[in-house]
């Protein structure tokens, strides 16, 4: 049952983000007296629906979409110069303008999509994809400022029984040939909390861990907090290959991507995760890398759509860092849900961070230059917009709209190619999961 409401809930996180997308869409496009015939979120048969005003809102059978239908996207055949369609294409683009032409009522041409300005379609395509942007700065902001991040303290989680040598399954039982833990010989326990090092006083876990890898083989004071009293110990790390730490405490990697090591100070004692707030613009930085990030991802699909091919129905494994579906995320809200050993916080912590991410996904997605994409009327806007500017820099008569009809082909082809990735990540997701560590 927890397993089926994990899903739920993501779902219900899905669903919410596109129709919040979809009214990134219509809001600008009403205020600019466009007519919105229809307002849906899903795709297929429609489920419910009512008519309020001149739009119908309505919700459909298959939750992996949503649109809203502005009258008029397509200029008419008179507004492009009547072209005579030409071949299959041709057909194809003549047959949208039709469509499109065929929603616009009498006396209502003034209130067709491609009437607008450019700078008044950016406005309205942008809008989806920037409510997405807005959507995830507002989960992060309440993930990092209003919960916290888990932060590595000065108390104390666990305490090891012995030396694992670097190389070897840290998680491995101790045998009698290991050498003894001296955070173990000392005596320290579970929940106690480090309040100085050597007579200094300790801040943070951080600036600890460097105190104690500085003084291996030396003998150290340490001050205790336990059950509230002060319990003062005597403690000598010993001098142990460990992983090296950069000043941040993040492990440095070789050439070749692994750990590399030096003999530091050793103590044998893991620190437990607190929560700690961030100031309220921590979110912006945090959105703006985890954005790039994933135009990274956007601007090499075509590679990590062969990587997803090649891990699917080959022997290696899936890249925990490629591509991910649907499926895949609700198989992981579906683990978590039934995870006891998360506590409800860290559940909802994960639920937030899938749905801002995906977010982000969906803001950078949308961007791809292409049609049915937001990116390719982004794109139509933008060249109409500079057609204008530069004849009326040349003092030439003010062009007509841009006869984005003659990219639908294009659109289709697009939105096979989105099915079939589609398709390929249900297939994977199903058959050869990503593991959630």
């Amino acid at each position: 049952m927890e397993y089926l409401v994990g899903v739920l809930v993501l779902v219900v996180g899905v669903l919410v983000s596109i129709a919040l997308h979809e009214v990134g869409h219509m809001v600008p496009a009403k205020r600019f007296g466009v007519r919105v015939s229809h307002y849906m979120v899903g795709f297929g048969p429609t489920l419910w629906s009512r008519v309020r005003g001149e739009t119908e809102y309505g919700l459909k059978a298959i939750p992996l979409g949503g649109f809203v239908r502005l009258v008029g996207m397509y200029p008419p055949a008179e507004a492009v110069g009547n072209p005579q369609p030409r071949g299959f294409f041709g057909r194809v683009a003549a047959d949208a303008r039709e469509v499109s032409a065929a929603e616009i009522r009498p006396g209502e041409d003034a209130r067709a999509f491609y009437r607008l300005s450019a700078p008044k379609k950016l406005v309205v395509m942008l809008g989806g994809p920037f409510m997405n942007l807005l959507i995830a700065l507002v989960l992060f902001t309440v993930l990092l400022s209003g919960i916290g991040v888990p932060t590595p303290s000065t108390t104390l989680e666990s305490i090891s029984q012995c030396v694992i040598p670097v190389s070897e399954d840290a998680s491995r039982a101790c045998t009698d040939d290991d050498t003894p833990a001296p955070a173990a010989a000392a005596g320290l326990q579970p929940g106690d909390r480090v309040v100085s090092f050597d007579g200094v006083a300790v801040d943070g876990w951080t600036e600890l861990q460097a105190q104690i890898r500085a003084s291996g083989g030396e003998e150290v004071q340490l001050v205790l907090e336990r059950d509230g009293e002060r319990v003062t110990t005597e403690i000598t790390p010993i001098v142990a290959e460990r992983a090296l730490l950069d000043d941040e405490g993040a492990v440095v990697l070789d050439a070749e991507g692994e750990p590399r090591t030096t003999q530091v100070g050793f103590l044998g004692m893991t620190p437990a995760n607190e929560l700690v707030r961030q100031p309220i613009t921590a979110a912006v930085p945090f959105v703006a890398d985890a954005t790039w990030r994933t135009f990274g991802v956007v601007a090499t699909l075509p590679v990590h759509v062969g990587n997803l091919v090649e891990s699917t129905f080959g022997t290696q494994p899936r890249d925990e860092q490629g591509l991910i579906g649907v499926v895949g995320l609700g198989r992981f809200a579906g683990e978590i849900a039934d995870d006891d050993s998360r506590s409800l916080l860290e559940q909802v912590q994960y639920f937030l961070s899938f749905v801002a991410g995906l977010n982000i996904a969906l803001f950078a997605f949308n961007l791809i230059p292409l049609l049915p994409l937001d990116g390719g009327h982004v794109v139509g806007a933008l060249w109409e917009g500079a057609r204008r500017q530069v004849a009326r820099l040349r003092g030439l008569p003010r062009p007509g709209p841009f006869d984005t009809a003659r990219l639908v082909p294009l659109a289709y082809g697009v939105f096979v190619l989105l099915a079939g990735m589609g398709l390929l990540l249900v297939y994977a997701d199903l058959f050869k999961p990503i593991t959630l560590g």
